[in-house]
Order: structure tokens, then C-alpha cells, then sequence
């Protein structure tokens, strides 16, 4: 070890071995040489002592000098040569991106996430800028410009009537235009209208305007103008005892070259599932969920000679979380889901708006709201299937036979195959057709459990379309599809039989377990130890709920500081 000794005549280094630092040998210290006067001092107690170095004066300072540029510097390079190294480090550092893979990784990431459903980029770009250019732009509309005609129907949220402009009499007996009087969730509506307008207008109505007037007597209204894009519903065409060929020249354009029978009415029910799910996929992918999918809320476009979505005012805008409120729920329970609600209850309110988007991909792959729709989808396909089913009492039995089974299409049809009546023979036939396949996308559909459904993307891209090469999907969306496919298969066939064998006797000749059989199945112990893919799996479980209660802390937290609704600048008002 070196010791250090300090005197009032200059500072001494003991035990250095400095005679290695020869003065006719350049320093490692910045290429400088360390002059040094050494002088030996007998050591007062009589034995051998340290080495004692003198510096004094401006040799005092250089010592000093040079020991502190050899400690930062030099000392690296006491080992290699590398004045070099310490000259390039000097030199002016390039400008210029350098591309690392973690640095790849992490901006690919990222740009994932803001492109993800429901889309966050794209959905600051909707929200701050298109829709208030939107509103610089729009015409301007009051309900005495319209004459009102026949009355459409009446729902849920709203009467609609076909009008047509007032100052425009050559339209009057044509009524080109279509009104609706919302009685509730008006601004809702029209917020909905507006978004789908903007992201996927093929998707839904040709929506104009929607605009809102105060009066004296009635207080506040909304109304909400579209095109007249034709009047006949799904439910309308379904109830036909032509369906599905009174639908065939609507769609198709021409009446096709083949004989009635099973295979011309599945091509007519291969078209408007996926015009149907086509609009449903537009919806989505933008991060709208409807919530209210059934025959009566699909219209049939005479222009576009598609099917489209109508009446909005369930829908919730999950990107920014309009219309989305836990623990309550808007649905017909006649093609509602069995969950009801689309997003867990544990979900927290919709924070302010940006907070909402930024986090809205998480929270729509943690509950997969889309899945929603995507069951009420999978009731319309199993009713244009099964004649028997388009009534509401048939419709109603049937939604109880199917919780009977819990929600297991498969053994639903075990059930009430073997009695069946002729429609629902047909029915079936009519499914089991290219082997099988339409009975396939039928009950990865209908299913209990909405992470076990398919999207409307990947219900797209089923074998079910393949002969229409309907969907072109990525490759990241392929796989995605294969890794479905895979692992959401259905093993109650296999589980039916096992318990079969466990309820016949235990004899060979029976066709069940044998005594030993079962006398090993007795003895298996649950292991004391978890595997480590149990445990992994724990860890992953107890991550997601912190992660979700954290999540839950914050937005109400965000909730309790909101005082106003902030989209309620961007709903019209009276002008």
C-alpha cells in the first residue's frame, strides 16, 4: 500500500515505487513527464523507511497538476495506448440519428400502441382537429326548413320521418331527406353520427346534421338529419316468406342462374353477413361498440345496395369514452350477450378526454368490448338460417334453451336435433354445406365467454368468405387469426365423452373406465409445489389488478376535478 506523508516543505509519497517512473520514460499523465527530485531521509526511529519525493513550489503545482489529469485520464490508459482515443473524443460529435435496435424496438412500439384499437393517434387528430374544422364548415339547419312526411317508425330513442326541404318545393313528394325527433341521447347521437361520418361513412346512414332547439313549450330538442338512403329494414326483409330471395336482386343486382335450394340461399346469406360484418368491422376498428345490433337497426341502402347501421344511441365511443358509464347498460335482451355489459364493472368512468384515448387501447384489449356485438351479429346469422327463429316468442325460447346449455350452440344442437322440425333440419343442412363451415363461424360467435368470440375482423377472414376473397388481412393480423384458431377450440366434445365413460359402469365390456382406471384416477394428488408457469401466471394475474386499481385511483380521481362535460362544445347548439 502507498502511504502518503505531508510536511510544510511539500508533500511526500511513500511506498509509490516512483523509481518505475524513469525521467527518460514519457509520463502515462497526458503524454507529460513527471519530474520528480527524489531525496532519501533516514527515518527517525532507526529503521528502513518509505521513499520520501519533495515538490516545492511551481513543482508543487504540477504535481498536483498532473495527478488529478492522471487520475481522470490517465489511469484508463495505463494499460493500452490510446491518445488517439483521447484525440477523437475531442472532436465535434456527429448530428446525425444513430439506429439502435433497442432504439428501433422502442419507436416501433410505440407507434403500435398509438395505432392500435381503438386508435389513439388517430383519434387526437379526429377530436382536435377534424371535428372542429367540421364545425367551422357545416351547413346550418332549423326544423321549420323541413316539411314533414310520413313517419318512418318510432324506437327506442326517437321518431323518424321523411321530409324534405322547404324551400326546395320540387322535392316535397319526393321527401329525399329523413328526420328524427331524439327523445333521449340526442347530443349522444350526434356525436356518434358525426364520428362515423368522419372514420367510416360506409359503415352506418349518410348522416348531414344534427342541430338543437329550445322552445318555450317543449323545452330542449335534438334533431337529426340524414339522407334517404330507403326504407326497408333487415328485420322487414327477414319476415318475408321470400327471404332470403326477395333480397337476392337488392344485393346482387341480377337473379342468379341457379335452381332454388340450400346452396343459392347460403350465397344470399354469405353476402349480407358480410355486408353486415363489414360495417360492424368499421365501427370497431374506430372504437365505437353499438350495443343495440339486431335486424330492426340494419337498413338496406338502395344506392350502395349494402346493408347499413342505423340508430346510434346506444353506441359508446370508447376511444374518448362518450355514452360509456359501468354498471349500466343499454340492449335489447333479445340479441344482448350474456355478459350485458361490454367492459368489466371494475372499469373506472371515462377520465377527461385525453387521458381516455391515450389509455384506450389498454382497457380494449383487457375486455374486448367488440365481442358485444360480435354474439347479437351471430343471433342475425343463426335467424336467417332458422325461419322458425325470426319471431320474437321463438327468438325468446330459444335464448332460454341456450342458457339451458350454457351457451353451448354445440349442445343445443345435440338437444333438439334429434326432434327437430323440418325448418330447423334444413336449417342445420344449411350450415353443415362446404363442410361445415358456416356452422363453424356460427358458434365461434355465439359463445359464453367474449375473449372466446371471434371479431368482426377475424370473422371476415373466416373459410366461411373465402370463395369471395372478402378480406385481405395483414400479416400481423394473419397470425393473430392462426393463434385464434388455435387456441380457442372447442373441447366439449372432448369433455362430454370423458364424462360419458365415468358414467358407465366400470367394466371393460361397458365402454367405460376400468376398475383400475378409476382406482388411478382416485389416487392422483394435486402437486404441493406450483409449476412455474402456474406461478408466472399468479404474478401476471396480481399485476393486472394493481394495474387496474391503480387505474380505477386515478380516473376518479380525474372525475372528481372534471366539472364540465368538455364534448359538449362540439355538440351543435341553435343557431
Amino acid at each position: 500500500m502507498a502511504t502518503v506523508a505531508a510536511g510544510v516543505g511539500g508533500v511526500g509519497l511513500g511506498r509509490a515505487k516512483l523509481h518505475s517512473l524513469n525521467p527518460k520514460r514519457p509520463s502515462q499523465f497526458s503524454g507529460k513527464k513527471l519530474k520528480l527530485r527524489p531525496s532519501f531521509e533516514p527515518n527517525p526511529h532507526g529503521k528502513s523507511g518509505p521513499l520520501v519525493v519533495h515538490a516545492t513550489g511551481g513543482e508543487l503545482m504540477g504535481l498536483v497538476h498532473n495527478l488529478f489529469v492522471g487520475v481522470g485520464v490517465g489511469l484508463p490508459c495505463t494499460v493500452m495506448e490510446c491518445g488517439d482515443i483521447i484525440y477523437r473524443s475531442t472532436l465535434p460529435r456527429s448530428n446525425g440519428i444513430t439506429l439502435t435496435v433497442p432504439g428501433v424496438i422502442l419507436a416501433l412500439g410505440t407507434v403500435s400502441y398509438l395505432w392500435a384499437t381503438p386508435g389513439v393517434a388517430p383519434g387526437f387528430w379526429d377530436m382536435f382537429v377534424l371535428a372542429f374544422v367540421e364545425r367551422l364548415f357545416r351547413p346550418t339547419y332549423r326544423k321549420d326548413d323541413f316539411v314533414l312526411g310520413k313517419k318512418l317508425g318510432v324506437g327506442a330513442f326517437g321518431v323518424v320521418y321523411r321530409v324534405s326541404l322547404a324551400k326546395n318545393p320540387a322535392s316535397k313528394k319526393e321527401g329525399d331527406l329523413v328526420l328524427k325527433k331524439a327523445t333521449e341521447y340526442g347530443a349522444v347521437e350526434i356525436w356518434m353520427n358525426e364520428r362515423v361520418r368522419r372514420a367510416c361513412s360506409s359503415s352506418c346512414a349518410d348522416f348531414l346534421y344534427g342541430f338543437l332547439e329550445n322552445s318555450s313549450k317543449k323545452g330542449a330538442e335534438y334533431w337529426l338529419l340524414w339522407r334517404f338512403e330507403g326504407e326497408a329494414t333487415l328485420s322487414d326483409l327477414m319476415l318475408s316468406k321470400d327471404f332470403p330471395y326477395n333480397v337476392e336482386a337488392m344485393i346482387l343486382g341480377e337473379v342468379q342462374a341457379l335452381p332454388k335450394g340450400l346452396g343459392r340461399e347460403n350465397r344470399i346469406i354469405q353476402t349480407i353477413m358480410r355486408q353486415l360484418l363489414f360495417a360492424l368491422d368499421g365501427l370497431h376498428t374506430t372504437g365505437i361498440v353499438h350495443r343495440d345490433i339486431k335486424p330492426q337497426n340494419i337498413i338496406f341502402s338502395e344506392g350502395s345496395r349494402t346493408f347499413k347501421i342505423i340508430d346510434l344511441g346506444a353506441a359508446a365511443d370508447l376511444r374518448v369514452g362518450i355514452n360509456y358509464i359501468p354498471k349500466e347498460f343499454l340492449l335489447d335482451p333479445r340479441y344482448a350477450a350474456p355478459e350485458q355489459y361490454i367492459m368489466s364493472t371494475q372499469t373506472p368512468s371515462a377520465p377527461s378526454a385525453p387521458v381516455a384515448t391515450a389509455l384506450s387501447p389498454v382497457l380494449w384489449q383487457m375486455n374486448l368490448p367488440d365481442r358485444f356485438d360480435s354474439y347479437s351479429a351471430g343471433l342475425i346469422f343463426l335467424q336467417m338460417a332458422f325461419p322458425s327463429l325470426r319471431s320474437d316468442s321463438n327468438l325468446i325460447q330459444f335464448n332460454r334453451q341456450l342458457k339451458r346449455c350454457e351457451y353451448n350452440l354445440v349442445s343445443w344442437r345435440k338437444t333438439v336435433e334429434p326432434r327437430a322440425s323440418s325448418e330447423l333440419r334444413r336449417g342445420f343442412e344449411l350450415l353443415d354445406l362446404d363442410g361445415g363451415i358456416g356452422w363453424e363461424l356460427l358458434t365461434s360467435m355465439v359463445r359464453y365467454k367474449a375473449r372466446q368470440r371471434t371479431s368482426a375482423k377475424a370473422a371476415l377472414a373466416h373459410p366461411y368468405f373465402d370463395r369471395e376473397g372478402l378480406l385481405a388481412l395483414s400479416f400481423m393480423q394473419s397470425l393473430r387469426l392462426q393463434l385464434f384458431r388455435a387456441t380457442q377450440q372447442d373441447y366439449s366434445e372432448a369433455a362430454s365423452w370423458v364424462i360419458q365413460l365415468m358414467a358407465k359402469s366400470g367394466t371393460k365390456q361397458d365402454g367405460g373406465f376400468t376398475e383400475a382406471q378409476l382406482q388411478e384416477l382416485r389416487e392422483i394428488e394435486p402437486k404441493k409445489k406450483a409449476s412455474p408457469q402456474r406461478n408466472a401466471l399468479a404474478s401476471a394475474l396480481r399485476l393486472q389488478r394493481k394495474f387496474m386499481r391503480t387505474i380505477n385511483e386515478s380516473m376518479d380521481e380525474l372525475n372528481q376535478r372534471r366539472k364540465s362535460l368538455w364534448w359538449s362544445r362540439w355538440i351543435p347548439r341553435e343557431e
